[in-house]
């Protein structure tokens, strides 16, 4: 009878297990369950059972405010077409998960200590809260996920480490600001709904255009600070691999209607989280061994032109703009010859490794150099028009 009770589709056990199981949504869950690990990880040699247990937690946290969101749209606001769930069955799920929630906390209260266990206790209390309290407030309807997943961070580290590092708290800020931008971008989807019942999204309040504009500015904060953070030193250099990427897909995007552009963000996200944990656990771009092309001696420089020139090209080709390309270089090269004769007369820079061929006063790479790299950019820049970007 109790199965019967907790699936409106069907009566058995089977049926009962696979509603409770339809809350389980991994596109959602899986960056608070890994940025939980993440968080394990920065603090160095961790413990397996306590980063086992809070990734526990933040699970059973997503998995509440899976619930009783669907709950209050479904049974109570009936925003939702359907819900595998009765309500018993939303009942039971959260009083489930909030046991095991409970539990989690206690065993990190005696593994970890008092502190790590009140970092991780919000958790639950923003994903119960998310519907119908959270969600009608502009500010706590787009930090409620991005603020979870900053504290499910910073909650793991202190969990391993019991102390605060500059990183987390950095990274912490960072998930922040990008995550609340594409929060901000998928409210969008629902204007129309939202506004109906009064639910007062950033799209509701400061309309679709200026709403779309602050959650893509809210996303470049967060990875101009990646950028920063990275200059000053206090990420890996590496870092900026991560921004560069993420940015590439907010910029295809930013073209696209809401919906597209929150897939397009929400799986952006995943690859901005993975080429972070390389950066920050690896450092792949400090003190690494690299190729070493300088066994060309003195035809290094000239080869590596070749190589991006050859890209440019190719690029200029395919885009058929070779020859407005090649005005514009043309009127750039007196300039770029000025500034570079300069710069080399002054001794702002030398080039060691060259062939030694001068030409007009300056090396013969350099004059290939002002040809080469103008003719990248535009490439480039033809490139982006002609996906429509």
């Amino acid at each position: 009878m109790a199965s019967m009770a907790l699936a409106r589709h069907g009566t058995g056990a089977r049926d009962a297990a696979g509603a409770l199981a339809s809350q389980v949504h991994p596109v959602f869950m899986l960056p608070p369950v890994a940025v939980s690990v993440f968080g394990a990880a920065l603090a160095g040699a961790f413990s397996p059972p306590v980063a086992a247990v809070h990734a526990l937690a933040v699970f059973c946290a997503v998995y509440t405010a899976h619930v009783k969101d669907g709950y209050v749209d479904f049974h109570i606001r009936g925003e939702d077409a359907d819900h595998p769930l009765t309500v018993g069955g939303c009942r039971v799920a959260l009083a489930g998960a909030t046991a095991v929630f409970c539990c989690c906390v206690a065993a990190l209260f005696v593994l970890s200590g008092p502190r790590a266990a009140l970092l991780t206790a919000p958790l639950w209390v923003i994903g119960y809260l998310h519907a119908p309290q959270l969600d009608m407030n502009p500010v706590t309807t787009t930090l409620g996920y991005p603020g979870g997943i900053a504290l499910a961070l910073v909650g793991a580290f202190y969990a391993q480490s019991g102390s605060f590092g500059a990183v987390p708290l950095v990274l912490a800020g960072v998930f922040l600001l990008v995550l609340a931008g594409v929060k901000v971008i998928d409210d969008a989807k629902d204007y129309g709904y939202d506004r109906s019942i009064d639910k007062r999204t950033v799209a509701v309040v400061l309309g679709l255009e200026r709403a779309r504009r602050f959650g893509f500015a809210l996303v470049t904060a967060g990875l101009a600070a990646v950028v920063v953070l990275a200059a000053a030193g206090v990420l890996p250099t590496s870092a900026v691999l991560a921004a560069f990427a993420f940015g590439a897909v907010a910029a295809v995007a930013d073209r696209a209607e809401p919906e597209t552009a929150t897939m397009l963000l929400v799986r952006g996200a995943y690859v901005f989280l993975a080429l972070l944990t390389v950066a920050v656990w690896y450092k792949p771009m400090s003190g690494s061994p690299i190729v070493d092309i300088t066994v060309l001696g003195p035809y290094t420089y000239l080869a590596t032109e070749v190589v991006f020139g050859s890209v440019a090209f190719y690029l200029l080709y395919r885009a058929r703009a070779l020859r407005s390309a090649a005005r514009t270089i043309a009127l750039l090269y007196p300039v770029a010859y000025v500034w570079d004769w300069y710069t080399l007369t002054v001794g702002v820079f030398a080039i060691q490794v060259r062939t030694g061929v001068d030409l007009l006063g300056i090396p013969i790479e350099e004059h290939v150099f002002m040809v080469v790299v103008p003719a990248l950019v535009l490439a480039l820049h033809e490139t982006r028009r002609s996906w429509g970007l």
